[in-house]
């Protein structure tokens, strides 16, 4: 039933896990019913995430209140929140787009989901329950988690080109070294030990306080993680990479198998994959303690539980966990109807992939119980080339008529309308799927290990933008630029040259190149796309960002423009 009204009457304190507010929710359907529900205020920040509504909530407060008890002003704080928090709910149920949703839906329900599980959020607090250490603790803790993070991967393979002694610390906060892998003994195998000391040495004594974290497995090497991490095998492999830690003074550990309970690349898999990695994280945190990093690379859906469908409560893997990685690409890969590959949202709401997205993959974490400030934003440093005369992106459609997407960056997704500066087309036209075309193969976030550069040596004649030694390939930013698709201005941005037009499709907010005499397409990310990523995730109160993979910036030029976006 319909709700045609709801309001916040009242509030009550919870002792535990320590004091906290609840605020008492009154809700009224159409047929006059009248029931009541309880919500921390961080129950509405979830809510407010994963519907991307426009409304706004009543500001949070612990960080700019003075940690004094006595200046804790409790029953103004609550005053405040429950007139503002009954504004919002007012503005949900009056709004033909969310009244009917099904988030609100369930967030108003009696029997909706509990917040007892989820992990208590400070801002939830009674201030006055708190002594002045407890107080300077958590906003210590606070500022923490407001510090964005600016990671990325470095794999093995790059070391000749990129060695450790190479690289500008400054620009990396976690360096994920990748790859080690799970072997057929239950034990931990590493490519090249030597590459890895090294990395640790120039990272820890570099000044900046990089981190370096040990990431295990990869797309094409989890053949024996479903083995590894079952009852039986687990201590062994536990063990292992305690034993990496210890012996690489390593400051954490990166779970790469991105499809628990899935085939992948075509690896074993069990109905208890989820259940026995979320065994493996809670011993891995008591083996390691508080202090190190433990983070998995992810899709934008959580993994897949014993009945075959994403987890909907990962509220218990988030407890001991740093972070989540969202692999946020490979949503279409090459094809001769090329789509985008690391789309920020369904901007237009035409998408034929709806659940892969920045937007969707936060929405869909969050959700599920993962806070957005343990979750990092995964963004690509590579494109695809396709063999295509297309000159839009597939399935790409004109927005309904008065649908301003200019707009709806702003207010939903809290985005700036930045003014590209670069040609931007606005007729969009569903193009018509040519004779024996189907939909373009595509990982939905993947760690593949990438194939050998074509050429080698410095850059002379290749610099016409021949891109045919990449079709149907991904490629490297740094090849785009190198081989004279794309022309850095002055500005530090990057257009298209050599008869390559630089594009942009407004509703997955990425751009593309084409070329009809080459019957190329491009569809890539750059300073502007990346950009507007990294600003999503401050916006919404993400972890940060990290990149795959270092070795295909051009230079560190759209590292820094991550790091800007996120104001560090």
């Amino acid at each position: 039933m319909p709700v045609s009204y709801a309001t916040v009457v009242g509030h009550s304190t919870s002792s535990f896990p320590r004091p906290h507010i609840l605020y008492t929710v009154q809700v009224t359907t159409a047929d006059g019913r009248v029931s009541t529900v309880s919500k921390r205020y961080s129950d509405f920040v979830s809510l407010h995430d994963s519907l991307n509504d426009p409304g706004s909530l009543p500001p949070r407060r612990i960080l700019a209140t003075t940690f004094i008890p006595s200046a804790w002003l409790d029953d103004a704080l609550i005053t405040e929140r429950k007139a503002g928090l009954s504004a919002y709910l007012t503005g949900l149920v009056d709004s033909p787009q969310f009244r009917s949703h099904q988030f609100l839906a369930d967030f108003l329900a009696p029997s909706g989901p509990s917040s007892a599980a989820r992990v208590l959020s400070l801002e939830d607090a009674v201030p006055s329950t708190l002594s002045r250490k407890a107080a300077l603790a958590a906003q210590g803790e606070l500022e923490a988690e407001a510090t964005k993070i600016a990671a990325a991967y470095y794999p093995d393979w790059s070391s000749d080109q990129f060695p450790p002694s190479s690289l500008d610390f400054s620009k990396f906060d976690i360096l994920f070294y990748a790859f080690a892998t799970p072997n057929s003994s239950n034990g931990v195998s590493l490519g090249s030990a030597s590459t890895l000391k090294a990395l640790v040495s120039a990272a820890h004594s570099s000044s900046h306080g990089t981190k370096v974290v040990l990431s295990i497995g990869g797309w094409t090497d989890s053949t024996y993680f479903s083995q590894v991490m079952s009852s039986a095998n687990r201590s062994t492999f536990l063990n292992a990479c305690v034993s990496m830690v210890k012996t690489y003074n390593l400051d954490g550990i990166d779970i790469d198998w991105e499809y628990p309970n899935e085939s992948g690349a075509g690896n074993p898999h069990s109905s208890s994959d989820a259940a026995n990695l979320l065994s493996f994280f809670k011993s891995l945190r008591s083996a390691l303690g508080s202090s190190k990093i433990i983070t998995a690379a992810v899709t934008p859906l959580p993994w897949t539980g014993s009945n075959g469908s994403a987890l909907t409560d990962v509220s218990a893997y988030a407890s001991v966990m740093t972070y989540a990685n969202i692999m946020n690409y490979d949503t279409w890969g090459a094809s001769s109807s090329p789509g985008p590959n690391a789309p920020l949202g369904n901007l237009c709401g035409n998408s034929t992939l709806p659940q892969y997205s920045a937007q969707a993959g936060l929405q869909q974490w969050t959700a599920a119980g993962f806070p957005a400030s343990k979750l990092l934003l995964g963004l690509p440093l590579y494109g695809y080339v396709s063999q295509s005369s297309k000159t839009t992106l597939h399935e790409i459609a004109l927005p309904q008529p008065g649908f301003d997407v200019s707009a709806y960056k702003q207010q939903v997704l809290g985005l700036p309308d930045r003014g590209l500066s670069c040609p931007v087309p606005h007729a969009r036209i569903t193009p018509i799927p040519e004779e024996g075309e189907g939909e373009p193969a595509a990982m939905h976030g993947a760690h593949p290990r990438a194939r050998k550069q074509p050429r080698n040596g410095t850059v002379t004649t290749e610099a016409s933008g021949d891109l045919s030694a990449w079709l149907g390939q991904q490629i490297p930013f740094n090849e785009l630029v190198a081989l004279g698709a794309l022309k850095k201005n002055s500005d530090g941005t990057y257009t298209g040259t050599n008869g390559y037009t630089m594009a942009w499709d407004d509703c997955s907010d990425t751009p593309f190149l084409y070329d009809t005499s080459r019957k190329v397409v491009v569809t890539y990310d750059d300073t502007w796309s990346i950009g507007d990523k990294a600003t999503f995730a401050k916006q919404n109160g993400m972890a940060g960002c990290f990149t795959w993979s270092l070795d295909q910036d051009d230079g560190t030029a759209l590292q820094s423009v991550i790091r800007s976006s996120l104001g560090i």
